[in-house]
């Protein structure tokens, strides 16, 4: 037996090792060393139909009449060249998942801060978003690439501690602070998405403006559908609620379990649209959506604990932004917001940008270094 120190390599390091430079095969590197996959690409018609314009054509002729259609580019702030495999809508979705305001997802509240590790933060329930909502569109005959775009980037302009950030922020922003257009206006604007993308960002929340094209109304449903769905499902398993309060009319129509209630919701949209060709629900369907939000809102959102939290997180969060602006040269670097005089409007912008950024941890750490944040009036989970 191979006796292992603290500085010699594991057998299992080792075997990784090995594989650093792949395996060669007539001059081909391939990823495993008996690797047969291979495509037969002789054929012309199979090489033309992968390019991006073959597949812009392609696609004009099985999507539904209304759906959007890529083309070229896109509509971009700034123009660019179209990229040669990918379409517009498709850098669109790429960009946003390798962006840094998709990553911090991860960090921030869905409902509960600092939530057990199976609980949704703000980046599962983007995925869980997507997921609906591509189901819908790939049904009906709409863009599914600009509609995983819109969901996957829907909630990057959502601040940590959840719609708390929002009532937070308000004062400091002209309008108030509203995480969708934040996202489409600020949090995303580097990556120079589609015009089509943006306003879908921007105007999911059922208060803002209908999206300009059906992919972005179908986001606007898949939101709703997935946060009703699996806040309940959190909820249940933290013990705030019990499955059997599930008001009856939400269970007959629907069912008492995620799966069931993500099948029916999403198979109701499928059959309204193509009965009618309107982006929406039947009745009855709707109506068990809108039970089971008002249902959450009374038993997960609007508790006492909950409004705590939320109370908790507008603090810290205003102390954050008030001492940023008042020491801007603790700011980081910024292009778009250049560090400025203390109090002054540019000041100001860039620690509300600063702050918004933020994750729930990152922004909890700040307020305790910065500002000698009580420990005890900080956003806590839910085990205290």
């Amino acid at each position: 037996m191979k006796v292992v120190t603290e500085d010699s390599p594991s057998q299992r390091s080792v075997q990784w090792a090995a594989t650093m430079e792949g395996f060669t095969l007539d001059e081909v590197v391939r990823a495993h060393r008996n690797s047969v996959a291979t495509l037969d690409l002789s054929d012309q018609r199979v090489a033309r139909s992968t390019s991006r314009v073959a597949r812009e054509e392609y696609s004009d002729q099985w999507l539904a009449r209304g759906a959007t259609r890529a083309h070229g580019a896109g509509e971009r702030a700034r123009e660019e060249e179209p990229d040669t495999f990918r379409t517009c809508f498709e850098r669109d979705r790429d960009r946003i998942l390798h962006s840094t305001s998709f990553r911090r997802l991860s960090g921030k509240t869905q409902v509960f801060v600092f939530p057990d590790d199976h609980m949704r933060t703000r980046l599962t329930h983007a995925l869980e978003v997507a997921q609906v909502a591509t189901s819908v569109a790939r049904a009906v005959g709409l863009n599914v690439a600009l509609t995983d775009a819109i969901a996957l980037g829907h909630d990057c302009g959502h601040g940590p501690g959840g719609h708390a950030s929002e009532e937070a922020l308000d004062p400091y922003v002209v309008g108030g602070f509203d995480h969708a257009t934040w996202g489409a206006d600020v949090s995303l604007r580097a990556l120079n998405l589609c015009h089509e993308t943006l306003d879908g960002i921007r105007n999911h929340s059922w208060s803002r403006p209908a999206p300009l094209t059906p992919e972005g109304e179908v986001v606007s449903w898949a939101d709703r559908i997935a946060y009703v769905c699996h806040d309940f499902e959190d909820a249940v398993s933290a013990g705030l609620v019990n499955a059997d309060e599930l008001p009856g009319l939400i269970r007959d129509r629907c069912g008492a379990s995620r799966r069931q209630q993500l099948g029916a919701f999403i198979n109701a949209m499928i059959a309204t649209i193509r009965d009618t060709g309107v982006i929406g629900m039947d009745s009855s369907h709707a109506e068990a959506l809108a039970a089971f939000r008002a249902f959450n809102y009374r038993s997960i959102y609007m508790r006492e604990a909950s409004q705590l939290q939320a109370h908790r997180v507008v603090g810290m969060l205003r102390g954050l932004v008030e001492h940023y602006a008042a020491f801007p040269a603790l700011l980081p670097e910024d292009d778009e917001f250049p560090r400025d005089v203390a109090m002054s409007p540019a000041a100001l912008a860039a620690a509300v940008s600063y702050v918004a950024g933020m994750t729930d941890r990152f922004a909890c750490r700040s307020a305790l270094t910065l500002l000698d944040w009580p420990i005890d009036q900080l956003p806590n989970g839910i085990d205290r």
